[in-house]
C-alpha cells in the first residue's frame, strides 16, 4: 500500500496537508484546554464560598460546644449557635456544588470543542488521502495488468492537454500512434498517466 506519491510534488503538498492536519489536532486541543481552565475560573466564587462556610461552621461549632460548658444555661446557648453552624455547612456544601458543576460544564465544553474540532479537520483531510491511496493501488495494479499500459496511455490522452506537452509526439499524432499499438508512444503515455497520479512505472 502506497501512503505517499513517488513523484517529489505530490509527495511534498501530501507531506504539507498532513503536518498542517497534525499542527490544526495540536491547536484545536489547546485551545479546548485552555476554555477548560477559563471555564474553571468561575469556580473560584465557589471555592471561597466552601471554604468561607467551612470555617464558619467549624467557628460556631466550635463555640457552641464551649458554650455547653456554661452551667444552667449552656444546652440553651448551644442549640442556635449548633443551628448556625448547620447553616455554614450547607453554605460550604452549596461551595462544592457549584465548583462540581462548573468542572462538569467545563469538561463537556473541553471534550465537545475537542471532538468538533478534530472531527472537522478528520472530515477536510482523511477522504482524499483515503481516495489517493485508494486510486493509487488501482492505477499501480492496472499498470501491471495485462494491456494496462494501453488503458493507462487513453486516460493520459483524455487527461489535461497541457500534460500531454511532456510526451514526445511521433508522426501522426499521440492518438494515432495509441489507435495503431505504437509500444513507445504507449509506454510513454502510460509513465504521464502515473505520473499524474504521482506514482513512478
Amino acid at each position: 500500500m502506497q501512503l505517499y506519491a513517488q513523484t517529489r510534488a505530490r509527495r511534498c503538498r501530501q507531506v504539507l496537508a498532513d503536518l498542517t492536519a497534525l499542527v490544526l489536532v495540536a491547536l484545536a486541543v489547546r485551545f479546548a484546554l485552555a476554555v477548560h481552565e477559563g471555564i474553571m475560573l468561575l469556580a473560584e466564587p465557589g471555592r471561597k464560598v466552601e471554604d468561607a462556610g467551612g470555617s464558619l461552621a467549624s467557628g460556631l461549632g466550635n463555640a457552641g460546644d464551649a458554650a455547653s460548658n456554661v452551667p444552667l444555661i449552656g444546652g440553651v446557648l448551644k442549640r442556635p449557635l449548633q443551628s448556625a453552624a448547620e447553616a455554614g455547612q450547607g453554605l460550604s456544601d452549596a461551595g462544592q456544588s457549584m465548583q462540581d458543576v462548573v468542572g462538569r460544564v467545563a469538561d463537556l465544553t473541553a471534550f465537545a470543542l475537542i471532538v468538533f474540532s478534530v472531527g472537522l479537520v478528520l472530515v477536510l483531510w482523511l477522504p482524499p488521502r483515503v481516495r489517493w491511496i485508494r486510486r493509487s493501488a488501482r492505477i499501480r495494479e492496472l499498470h501491471e495488468a495485462p494491456g494496462g499500459a494501453d488503458l493507462l496511455a487513453l486516460r493520459a490522452l483524455t487527461g489535461p492537454v497541457k500534460d500531454l506537452a511532456s510526451v514526445p509526439v511521433p508522426a501522426g499524432g499521440l492518438a494515432d500512434a495509441w489507435r495503431r499499438g505504437d509500444e513507445r508512444a504507449i509506454g510513454d503515455l502510460a509513465a504521464l498517466a502515473l505520473r499524474q497520479a504521482g506514482l513512478r512505472g
